[in-house]
Order: C-alpha cells, then sequence, then structure tokens
C-alpha cells in the first residue's frame, strides 16, 4: 500500500511538472514572439510589407534599416560607449549608494535613522518639478554639457530605497549582526562581509532597474545637452533624433509634391522604427541572465539556526 502510495504521488508531482513546464513554455513564447516579430520588420524591404504586411517571416530581406541608423557609423558608436559606460558607471554608484543607505535604514540602533527616512521620502512625496532641476543642475551646480548631467539625476531613488531597506530589514537576521559584533567585528567587516554576501538578491534586484533607468534615459539628454551629435550624447537620445528627423522629413517632402514623395518609397520608415528597437533592447537583453541567477536563490536560508 505504501508503495503504490508513493507511486501515486510520484505520478501526481510529475503531472504536476508537466503542466507547469507546459504553462512557462507558453508565458516565454508570448514574451519572445514580439521580440522576433519586431526583429522580422526591421530587416524586410519596405515592399514586402507594403504588399504583404507584418510577417513573422519576412518575404524579403534587407539591412536598409540598420545602414540608414548607421549611417553616421562614428556618431553612433560613440553614443553606443556614452551608453554603455554611463549606464556600468551609474548602476555601481547608484547601488553602493542606495544600499549603504538602506542599510543605515534597516538598523534599528542608528541613532538619527528617523532624520535620514524623512530626508529620503520628502522628495518621493514633493518634487520640485524640472524647472527647479534644471536651475540646479545649470545655474547652480554648472553641470550643463557635462557627463554627471545624465549621471546625477537618476542615481538616488527612493522606491529603490524602500526595497533595499525592506530586504535588509526582512532578510538578514539581526541575531546574525550580533553575533558579529560579539566576535568583534567592527562595522565595515559586518557590512562588507556578512551582510552584503547574503544580500546579493535584493542587490540584483536594484542594480538591474538601475541598469534599466541609464540605459533608456534620453530625456536628460535632451534637457543638459545642446546638440543632439554632442560628444556626451547617449545612444537613445540620438536614435529618437534619427526617428524625428525622419518623420520632418517625410511631413515636409509629402507637401513638396509627387516627386518628393517618389524619391521616400525606398526609405524604409517601419523598418527604421523597429530597427531602432532591436538596436536598444538588445544590448539590455543580454544583462537580464547575469541577474536572473540571483532572483531564486535563497542566500539567507539557514543563516541563522536555532
Amino acid at each position: 500500500m505504501a508503495k503504490k502510495k508513493l507511486k501515486s504521488s510520484i505520478a501526481i508531482s510529475g503531472g504536476t511538472n508537466i503542466l507547469f513546464n507546459i504553462l512557462l513554455f507558453l508565458i516565454a513564447a508570448m514574451c519572445i514572439f514580439p521580440l522576433l516579430y519586431v526583429f522580422s520588420i526591421s530587416i524586410s524591404t519596405k515592399e514586402s510589407i507594403a504588399q504583404y504586411g507584418y510577417q513573422i517571416i519576412p518575404k524579403e530581406i534587407s539591412l536598409a534599416s540598420y545602414k540608414q541608423i548607421l549611417g553616421n557609423g562614428s556618431s553612433i558608436l560613440n553614443a553606443f560607449k556614452n551608453s554603455v559606460i554611463l549606464t556600468i558607471v551609474g548602476t555601481i554608484l547608484g547601488t553602493f549608494t542606495i544600499i549603504t543607505y538602506a542599510y543605515a535604514m534597516s538598523r534599528n540602533d542608528f541613532l538619527y535613522r528617523r532624520f535620514f527616512n524623512t530626508i529620503a521620502f520628502i522628495p518621493m512625496l514633493f518634487g520640485g518639478g524640472m524647472v527647479a532641476s534644471y536651475i540646479v543642475m545649470v545655474n547652480i551646480l554648472g553641470l550643463k554639457n557635462t557627463p554627471l548631467a545624465l549621471l546625477l539625476p537618476l542615481l538616488f531613488n527612493t522606491f529603490y530605497l524602500v526595497i533595499m531597506r525592506t530586504f535588509f530589514q526582512t532578510s538578514v537576521p539581526f541575531a546574525l549582526i550580533e553575533a558579529a559584533m560579539v566576535d568583534g567585528a567592527n562595522e565595515f567587516d559586518i557590512f562588507f562581509k556578512i551582510v552584503l554576501p547574503i544580500s546579493l538578491p535584493g542587490i540584483a534586484t536594484i542594480s538591474l532597474f538601475l541598469t534599466l533607468a541609464y540605459w533608456n534615459d534620453w530625456f536628460n539628454a535632451m534637457i543638459y545637452l545642446d546638440d543632439t551629435f554632442s560628444p556626451y550624447s547617449t545612444l537613445q537620445y540620438m536614435l529618437i533624433k534619427i526617428q524625428r528627423t525622419l518623420e520632418v522629413v517625410i511631413l515636409k517632402n509629402s507637401q513638396m509634391g509627387p516627386a518628393a514623395m517618389e524619391a521616400l518609397k525606398s526609405l524604409p520608415t517601419d523598418g527604421i522604427r523597429m530597427a531602432i528597437v532591436v538596436v536598444t533592447t538588445f544590448p539590455i537583453a543580454l544583462s537580464y541572465p547575469f541577474f536572473q541567477r540571483y532572483f531564486v536563490q535563497g542566500l539567507t536560508l539557514g543563516a541563522v539556526k536555532e
């Protein structure tokens, strides 16, 4: 009887696993299909799109959209380099700033905990607005047309602070910190050798948020950089300017008569838009596997045993 019950439970478990695998496969397909669809449109010719519509498998393949985007090769490469550097530096500095601040806020024995909590939450509740931010960045700090104008606005986020503070409070047992104090460890040893190693899931989460924020940011470049082809221009801002320029060209030529419109037929407008999506999405998608490995780890499991 015991063997039959064991076999039935194994069968049920195996069926459940198959069901979940099928469900997760369908969800993954739903996530991947739009990306494949966008990529297919980006490599389709304008004539095939006009004749057959959007196809998951392109009827005619062309790289004209990517050639149009990469027309100013040196400028695109420089903007890509700027975005990569800004994303890496901003993610590292922002993560370090947030986790150190959040760790102090999570410690009940921190003397000025309430004061610094209030300071952190004020910008979340009462924002100064775009004009005030611009005056501070440009007139007071003098950071217009500098890399710091792109770095500082996203460096600290109260929402990310709340995530890390909650993570420290719920996932880092204070008994572990007390045990380290008894053993003679100072605050720096506790933070860097004990707290951080068991906090990698939370750190990876906010690091991913910061990576996405810096990589996708174009608004600060539009405000604080004077020229699209500034040496500090980011990839997203330059691609948006290319798309807007394309729209302006189409609008102007549509008012100039049939000859100008005939010249625009060879310009793959839909393909360019989809190619911009691919160019901006593909590099950041490569960072997901690096962060994903930490989301499923229960690193605090067994850290304190009764």
